[in-house]
């Protein structure tokens, strides 16, 4: 039973509901186009819940290997980190997952492009050995990307654009003009939750030679950035919202920015690193928020 709570730790779950948000609000926009499919959409959320674990137990093996996960560190303490679990057991975690995950993802292809579309079918299983290769490469080897301040680029291209606008081609097998705007605004709240565990972790981070653009950016300028991803994805839900021309009940995601434009002062006013800790979590569900309203207001 510890072992089982311990692989349970390393998994984070609480991860999880910012992982699907993209999926949710891909899911949404084709059934605004009377394209949704159940069984499409339960494989997807499947493929992106594996793809997130896989990078969580990677991360947790790639910074515990370089030494970055120690005492400095201000977060929950991670598996290997804590001896619960050891780095060949994660290596093995990884593996099982990684090979799960991709099992559903061809799954999730055969159900949207079945067999008459191979070339449509063989570009979605190379992004799916993509996702799984930048779930592991975060943190994991010598040249490992979160580590040299790409970490934000990749956030928001898998959890922003890919996760909502290949959701939306895996219905539709086409893209509209419309579906890039909750792209933008899915990756640009994505990649303020990592900046935000970036600034948290800045001087253990630095210490370890770990260069997020926190670290390069310094904690000044990286507020600024971060209030510039709340900001857009703020502007591009207006844009999305005016440009479908639907009623009052179209506003319903701009709850989500409501406890979005409180953290924004928190974290323009805060001094301690420690503080930001439990803003994690609320820019995390405040971003799952908005997927759900976000849906509820195309059902409506």
């Amino acid at each position: 039973m510890k072992k089982f709570r311990a692989w349970i730790s390393a998994a984070r779950l609480r991860t999880l509901p910012l992982s699907i948000s993209g999926i949710v609000t891909g899911s949404a926009v084709a059934y605004h186009v009377d394209a949704f499919v159940t069984p499409i959409f339960v494989l997807a959320l499947l493929t992106t819940i594996g793809f997130q674990v896989l990078s969580n137990f990677a991360n947790d093996y790639g910074d515990g290997v370089k030494g970055t996960d120690n005492e400095d560190r201000i977060g929950p303490a991670r598996a290997m980190q804590s001896g619960l679990l050891t780095a060949t057991e994660l290596k093995y975690g990884m593996i099982v997952v990684g090979a799960l995950t991709l099992l559903v993802a061809s799954l999730l292809i055969f159900m949207a492009f079945g067999n008459e579309n191979f070339l449509l079918s063989f570009i979605f299983f190379n992004l799916g050995i993509a996702s799984i290769v930048a779930a592991v490469t975060y943190t994991v080897g010598k040249r490992a990307y979160g580590y040299r301040a790409m970490g934000d680029v990749f956030v928001f291209v898998f959890f922003g654009l890919l996760a909502v606008m290949g959701s939306y081609f895996l219905y539709t097998h086409a893209l509209n003009q419309y579906v890039l705007l909750p792209a933008i605004t899915i990756g640009c709240l994505s990649a303020a939750v990592l900046n935000l565990n970036n600034m948290r972790d800045l001087e253990s981070d630095k210490k370890a030679n770990k260069n997020t653009l926190a670290v390069l950016l310094g904690i000044k300028k990286a507020k600024t950035y971060h209030l510039a991803l709340l900001f857009t994805a703020f502007i591009m839900t207006i844009i999305f919202i005016l440009l479908q021309e639907s009623g009052i009940i179209a506003f319903l995601p701009l709850i989500a920015f409501l406890p979005l434009a409180l953290h924004a002062r928190v974290v323009v006013k805060n001094d301690s690193p420690a503080l930001l800790d439990p803003e994690l979590k609320k820019i995390a569900l405040s971003t799952f928020l908005f997927s759900i309203l976000f849906f509820v207001s195309i059902l409506l």
